[in-house]
């Protein structure tokens, strides 16, 4: 199997099981945020969106931290061997997920070609864009809107925007990079008062200050690899929400937000049943259905929150995203070769020895002895870790020994006090299997 055949599968399965721990995180920081605000609970769903896309991808275990932690902080050794400490592995993976080379190839089979296709359907999407803009006809305001224009213009400071209509779409959108474009229904002008064509045109701008769609079709990329989950629906659902609900506290500061927000109901009213875009890429006013709660933040009274209060939730949000990153275990994917039959009877190939991960080498260690500091090197001030590259035995012995790296005059010492090391034989579907791993022996001269 290729490394990116087995990246692909570590990214699949491990995006299966991730994306939850991850929704509820990012929920639950976003219900401590909630008094801060909208805003605060939109970052936090974008966050919780690109760990998910992200996250699948990387190989962190508890292990690997803590061995991380500890070479940063100063060594306490017994008095009987002071100044030396040891780090079983360098958590090169929590566990090993073995499978069948049948399976693993269905199951990157179907994966693959739902990245095709979802793909495709990205592609098409950003093509329709395209048409969409040469379909649409340049819209003139009345004098009384076009005055409001300008002071949109002028406040959200967004001068390159255009407004159009087109009979292809249902409900008001925006979209462009470039060449930004406000695009409106073409029924929608006729019996439209000029209250609720304002909240319309407030809030598409509210989007182009924000570069919601640049942001949008940035997190749609890079969320195309877990595009099936029904989890990322959700966070893609939240985050939209929120978004909505920024835009209209941005829109309704150019008018009262009791009178932006009966507008906003008389739209919606109006626009409900309307049909979706042919480009879902593009932003527009509608995009959350959850009138409700975006009306319930417009006429509900501004909080401040000050001190303690403010300070509470960012770092209960730092801590629950800590905490996720560095509890998001990674599996890596092994094949489980075929049995090999010959004239003789079936025999297996040879095969290399398994990579178990430092957490769990640590629980199966029986006999550990503690590498003695030789004097020489302490009189000589030499300190540092000597890096060792172990392979073991299915009867839990060490078979192989060998120094990647650390000071010549400490790697005797820890040879000959590792090579005395036993483990509890590491067991794979019942059968005793060689592992393979790293220790680190760290040598200090602090007290």
């Amino acid at each position: 199997m290729s490394a990116l055949t087995a990246f692909a599968l570590d990214y699949f399965l491990n995006s299966l099981w991730q994306l939850p721990l991850l929704f509820l995180c990012g929920w639950l920081a976003a219900r401590l945020l909630h008094p801060l605000g909208p805003l605060a609970e939109h970052r936090v769903w974008t966050m919780t969106l690109l760990l998910e896309a992200v996250l699948p991808a990387c190989s962190l275990s508890p292990s690997s931290l803590f061995a991380l932690l500890v070479r940063s902080l100063p060594h306490h050794t017994p008095a009987r061997n002071p100044g030396i400490s040891t780090l079983l592995g360098s958590g090169s993976a929590l566990a090993a997920l073995h499978l069948p080379v049948s399976v693993l190839s269905i199951v990157m089979v179907f994966y693959g070609l739902f990245l095709v296709a979802v793909s495709l359907r990205f592609i098409a999407r950003s093509l329709a864009l395209s048409s969409l803009r040469h379909s649409a006809t340049p819209l003139s305001l009345a004098p009384e809107s076009a005055v409001f224009w300008h002071r949109c213009a002028d406040h959200f400071a967004v001068h390159n925007a255009t407004l159009a209509t087109s009979s292809r779409v249902g409900a008001p959108v925006t979209f462009g990079l470039r060449e930004r474009l406000i695009l409106l229904p073409g029924h929608m002008l006729d019996g439209l008062s000029n209250a609720d064509l304002h909240t319309v045109l407030a809030h598409e701008f509210a989007h182009l200050s924000r570069h919601d769609f640049i942001k949008n079709l940035l997190y749609e990329l890079v969320a195309l690899p877990i595009s099936g989950h029904p989890l990322l629906w959700l966070t893609q659902a939240r985050l939209q929400q929120t978004r909505e609900i920024v835009c209209d506290q941005l829109a309704a500061s150019l008018t009262s937000r009791r009178e932006y927000a009966r507008s906003l109901l008389r739209l919606a009213s109006l626009l409900l049943n309307a049909p979706p875009p042919p480009a879902p890429h593009a932003i527009g006013i509608l995009d959350a259905h959850t009138f409700e709660r975006r009306l319930m933040h417009l006429t509900e009274l501004p909080r401040t929150v000050h001190g303690l209060r403010r300070a509470l939730p960012v770092v209960a949000c730092v801590a629950v995203a800590f905490a996720t990153c560095t509890t998001a275990l990674a599996l890596r994917v092994n094949v489980t070769a075929p049995a090999v039959f010959s004239g003789d009877g079936p025999s297996t190939p040879a095969a290399r020895p398994a990579k178990v991960s430092a957490g769990v080498m640590a629980g199966s260690l029986l006999t550990r002895v503690n590498p003695t500091y030789p004097q020489a090197a302490r009189d000589a001030k030499i300190q540092g870790a000597v890096l060792l590259h172990v392979v073991i035995g299915k009867d839990g012995t060490i078979e192989n020994l060998q120094v990647l790296s650390g000071p010549k005059e400490l790697r005797a010492s820890t040879l000959d006090a590792v090579r005395q090391w036993t483990y509890k034989p590491f067991l794979l579907n019942g059968d005793p299997v060689e592992v393979e791993t790293t220790i680190t022996v760290n040598y200090s001269l602090q007290p």
